[in-house]
């Protein structure tokens, strides 16, 4: 048990050591600072924003920024989906895989235009290579840009004085691709290529089983570069039906750690890059204390729940390494089932569906958090500072103070928007559940019973709801009602938030910077820091432990 924990303490040292010269570097660029890659980048900075024309070089209003970010989701969705359809007619398709079906497509393409990746298929079996490396890992790239470039209206929102511009989209997305995500994927490929990940636009190669010494046929891909950035843009999308614990994913521990890493360096790095870009540290140190703070409580409660098992008895042998690799063991299982959890990743090296049922609640309630301790890049972070204006506003109706966030006041607008962030994915999650539920047909697509069951669908609701994508199994994910309203939940719980702190943003920028007074509420000491804390719990216990009991607690306690 201790090796373990020295392994997971190393590997948060490694973390934040490496996140905050991110962090510096990402605020270089996001302010159009110089930095290392400014020679190389620029040149081709400046003819993609002279191929766009006009809408690049604008400053947008809420409105015009938004629109813009519809039109390019709405642009990538639709070619995705025809792409999908139409597979079996397109190159690089050397297993001659036909197009999915409508449902399946309508599905997917929603789930990685909105940064989700859930998959209700198996990749090897069912999309092409084009498909793979054209359309998904191109997905990744830009859904991920999207919910940087958000983040950074909203920094702007908190920074102007007076304004109702907000930035340009196309230059946001655009240093965010170039800048950050295309040059960290591309070293990362190249760690993991060097580790034995697969990269190849070859399709399967024949061999012989060691067992028994018939043919079968190990399919091939263009992996490490998918892995790369499923992995930095907190995407999670796999290449293989098992994710990243298919060997040809993630072949060792070191392919292993380098994984786990990407998943939390961008989010941790952006927490830097905002204390540096509202030109106060402490309050950047806040969000990282709470954030860590829960980060590692989850990680101690799955690593003992795991280590102990379900009784949680003393003796060694009761350990749970089923659905473990054994190359990873429970150690940086239960790391990467609380990273992706945490990051909304979605990424599995190991299935969650055989952990504990304590092991399952906490990644599962990570989740419905809203996916904001450390969160998806830029989305996480987004949506923890929503959180901390909740945190004030209910801070300033206790002590009688006018609420007040980095100098800009917190007025009904505001909140209004803070609530639209914060309720949608927890009531699309109750819902999807309600609905799934309801359904005739719905015990016929479960492979368990009891509160396991329960706990199977509610996972499943959680994970859409709140754009992780991560399942437990167990439950049959390619069906047309399961398609449909799942791609409906992602989109909305997607977009209506990410509108909503666009609005924000706008109302915010508005506003005068007022001068930090003595009766100015403190957001940087423990007192606050204790109260971020409560309201996160408040509103996510609130909201989920009536479901919770019918689920993972009752099976805890139905488990021996």
């Amino acid at each position: 048990m201790s090796t373990i924990f020295i392994q997971q303490v190393i590997f948060i040292i490694v973390l934040i050591s490496l996140a905050i010269p991110l962090g510096i570097y990402i605020y270089k660029v996001m302010t159009g600072k110089k930095n290392l890659l400014t020679k190389v980048i620029q040149p081709v900075e400046t003819k993609i924003y002279q191929f766009l024309g006009t809408p690049a070089q604008k400053e947008m209003t809420a409105k015009q920024y938004a629109t813009s970010v519809l039109v390019f989701s709405c642009f990538s969705f639709f070619v995705l989906m025809a792409m999908l359809l139409s597979q079996g007619f397109l190159p690089l398709n050397p297993e001659k895989l036909p197009g999915t079906s409508l449902s399946l497509a309508f599905n997917t393409a929603a789930s990685f235009v909105t940064n989700t990746n859930w998959q209700a298929y198996a990749g090897e079996d069912t999309l092409s290579i084009f498909t793979q490396a054209f359309g998904l890992t191109v997905q990744n790239f830009v859904s991920a840009g999207v919910g940087i470039a958000v983040l950074f209206v909203l920094l702007r929102g908190f920074t102007n004085r007076t304004s109702k511009h907000l930035g340009n989209f196309w230059q946001d997305l655009t240093k965010v691709i170039l800048y950050i995500l295309l040059p960290l994927s591309f070293i990362v490929s190249l760690i993991l290529i060097s580790q034995g990940v697969v990269q190849t636009f070859a399709g399967s190669v024949e061999t012989s089983s060691l067992e028994f010494g018939e043919k079968i046929f190990l399919p091939l891909g263009t992996v490490a570069s998918q892995v790369a950035i499923k992995q930095l843009g907190t995407n999670g999308g796999g290449y293989f039906g098992v994710n990243s614990a298919h060997p040809f994913e993630n072949p060792n521990l070191i392919s292993n750690f380098v994984e786990n890493l990407s998943i939390l360096l961008i989010p941790v790095a952006l927490i830097v890059a905002f204390g540096l870009f509202v030109k106060e540290w402490k309050q950047g140190r806040t969000i990282m204390i709470v954030s860590f703070g829960f980060l590692i409580a989850a990680l101690i409660g799955v690593t003992l729940s795991e280590y102990y098992g379900p009784s949680f008895s003393h003796v060694i042998g009761q350990m749970n390494m089923e659905g473990k690799e054994t190359r990873f063991g429970i150690g940086w299982s239960s790391l990467w089932a609380v990273s992706t959890t945490a990051a909304s990743n979605g990424s599995v090296n190991s299935m969650l569906d055989s952990f504990t049922p304590l092991g399952g609640l906490i990644p599962m309630f990570l989740m419905q958090l809203g996916e904001i301790i450390f969160g998806g890049v830029g989305s996480g972070l987004y949506g923890m500072l929503v959180f901390i204006l909740l945190a004030i506003f209910i801070a300033g109706l206790l002590v009688g103070r006018t609420p007040e966030y980095l100098g800009k006041k917190i007025e009904p607008f505001d909140m209004k928007m803070v609530c639209l962030v914060i309720l949608t994915p927890l009531f699309l999650t109750l819902i999807g559940t309600m609905l799934f539920i309801l359904n005739p047909q719905a015990t016929s697509w479960l492979t368990n019973q009891g509160p396991h069951a329960f706990s199977e669908i509610l996972y499943t609701f959680t994970s859409l709801a709140n754009n992780n994508g991560s399942a437990f199994a167990g439950l049959t994910a390619d069906t047309t009602f399961l398609n449909i309203l799942g791609g409906i939940i992602m989109i909305l719980s997607r977009f209506i938030p990410m509108l909503a702190v666009i609005y924000l943003a706008s109302n915010l920028g508005k506003k005068k910077i007022v001068a930090t007074g003595s009766g100015s509420l403190s957001t940087t000491n423990a007192t606050f820091v204790t109260m971020l804390i409560i309201v996160i719990l408040v509103v996510g216990a609130l909201s989920f432990l009536p479901s919770m009991a019918l689920g993972p607690i009752a099976e805890h306690f139905l488990t021996k």
